[in-house]
């Protein structure tokens, strides 16, 4: 893939690479025998629109510094057109959590919340502030389907099984840009069961006892 540029500049170019209504489809690469070995790296790879191949992957070592990987995660996005994008948190086996999570896109750091008391789906949200935007991340009907939205945009994404997908796909809706679909596509690589209720209740064992582990 081709060397992305970063900065003001290209977030600039990015954000007038406005498309609405389509859809797209990442595919599962299947790593050589030697880098499964080493590195139990999973990745996902497509065309999106018009922004040409983007790539998903995690563990990525790169976002987390090598005193850190022994608690840390780390995710990211690359392309040829579309700001990268990474985010690193607590480890949840090769994912990282929602929990200690830190995101950048396009080398600008993102500020998170959510609300880990509410009942519902919208309220347990992840709320981004990222380039100036302010985001909501949900879960839909069930942990394979997710919606990350702003004003007047939404960016709805599947897997086709919750683990190790073969296929994740997503659909535009409003003036969706780069920075959009880098980070809607970012989260399907994030651990993000404990956005529901029900997901937290039952992800509560396994993230406790991650957590004692590291």
């Amino acid at each position: 893939m081709k060397k992305i540029r970063t900065g003001v500049e290209k977030i600039g170019e990015d954000r007038g690479m406005v498309s609405s209504g389509f859809s797209f489809e990442l595919r599962r690469a299947e790593p050589s025998a030697q880098v499964r070995a080493r590195d139990r790296v999973h990745w996902w790879t497509g065309e999106v629109g018009n922004l040409g191949a983007v790539e998903l992957a995690y563990p990525a070592r790169e976002v987390v510094p090598p005193a850190d990987q022994a608690l840390y995660v780390g995710t990211a996005v690359r392309g040829d057109s579309i700001p990268p994008a990474t985010f690193r948190g607590l480890g949840y086996t090769v994912q990282p959590r929602l929990a200690r999570g830190l995101l950048t896109i396009a080398g600008q750091t993102a500020a998170l919340s959510r609300s880990t008391l509410s009942t519902d789906k919208r309220s347990r949200g992840l709320r981004i502030s990222a380039l100036g935007r302010e985001y909501t991340y949900v879960e839909e009907q069930n942990k394979r389907h997710h919606a990350l939205e702003r004003d007047g945009v939404r960016v709805t994404m599947t897997r086709s099984s919750w683990k190790n997908p073969r296929t994740i796909t997503g659909t535009t809706a409003g003036a969706t840009d780069s920075v959009d679909l880098s980070l809607a596509i970012l989260f399907e690589g994030v651990y993000t069961r404990n956005l529901s209720l029900r997901g937290a209740m039952i992800s509560a064992p396994g993230r406790v006892f991650s957590r004692i582990g590291s």
